[in-house]
Parts: structure tokens; sequence; C-alpha cells
């Protein structure tokens, strides 16, 4: 894996990629490592199940969301990647929520499931080319770089360890 930051995000991601101070994936996923150890291991089962507000996801749904996106985002970098022609669908992510029944899992299989899906995201994106990290496919209506979508990814996980931090803990 090797890159540079993106430069062309579509605007709605760009959310996400200024979240992002690396300039490269390889460093960005190592630092991000870091954060994955010390913060979501800090939260008990007991405060798993707390939303801030009414109608706000629990800190088990926040963290299903996060293993559900990830594991689009990567389906889409590997389509990418290996040149699929289609557009991909884009995801709701507050139906894929109500549909996840993350409130009835304990807080540390959910936690287990984020390590093991960012393992396998780090693995994918290990395996791809200089090339492949700027083949560029479309999900929705957007068009973006398999690069981009790693970005993407690390800065939708910044965005909510944020939103933790700042409403949940």
């Amino acid at each position: 894996m090797s890159s540079t930051s993106p430069t062309n995000v579509p605007g709605y991601f760009k959310i996400y990629t200024s979240q992002v101070a690396e300039k490269d994936l390889v460093t960005a996923f190592s630092n991000q490592s870091q954060l994955i150890k010390e913060l979501l291991p800090s939260i008990n089962e007991e405060k798993s199940v707390y939303a801030y507000a009414p109608g706000k996801w629990t800190l088990k749904e926040v963290l299903q969301h996060l293993i559900d996106a990830e594991r689009v985002f990567s389906y889409r970098a590997m389509c990418f990647a290996r040149k699929e022609a289609a557009i991909l669908p884009s995801f709701d992510e507050n139906e894929y929520a109500v549909n996840s029944l993350a409130n009835n899992r304990t807080w540390q299989s959910i936690l287990d499931e984020f390590v093991a899906v960012r393992r396998a995201t780090l693995f994918l994106f290990d395996s791809f080319s200089p090339e492949m990290l700027a083949t560029v496919g479309r999900a929705g209506s957007n068009s973006l770089s398999v690069e981009e979508i790693g970005f993407i990814t690390l800065g939708h996980f910044t965005h909510h360890c944020k939103i933790i931090k700042e409403r949940y803990l």
C-alpha cells in the first residue's frame, strides 16, 4: 500500500477525508490503530447501551455502524481495484442500524468483530498496487478512487470517535 492524500473527493465525503491529517494510507492506518486500542476497550457494557439523546444511536449501534460502513467501503475498494464496471449501490446507514440488532449483542462481541474487520481492511489495502489505488469506480452518484475510499474509511472512523468522545463519554 502506498498512496498520497486524496484531492478530488466528492463533497459529502470531504467531512471524512478532512479528518485524516496523514498524507499516506500506511501511516494513517498505523496511527489510527492506537486510537482503536485506547478508546474502544475503555467502554464497558453498561456504557455501551447509552444514547446521548432520544432517537440517537447507542454506542453499540455506533460501533456496529462503523463495522457495516467499513465493510461497505472495503467492498467498494475491492470492486474498483478489480475493475468492476457496474455502479455499486449506496447504503442507508439508518436502515442498517435498525436492522443490525446491535443492542442484543455484548459490547465485547461487537468490539471483537470491529477488530477483525479492521484487520481484513488492512490486508485488503496492503494488497493494492499503486495502479489499483488510483482506479476509479462509481458507488451511487459518486466517483471515487480506491485510495480515496481508504481515506474515507479512516476519516469516517475518526469522525465517529470524535462524536463518541464529545457526546457519549
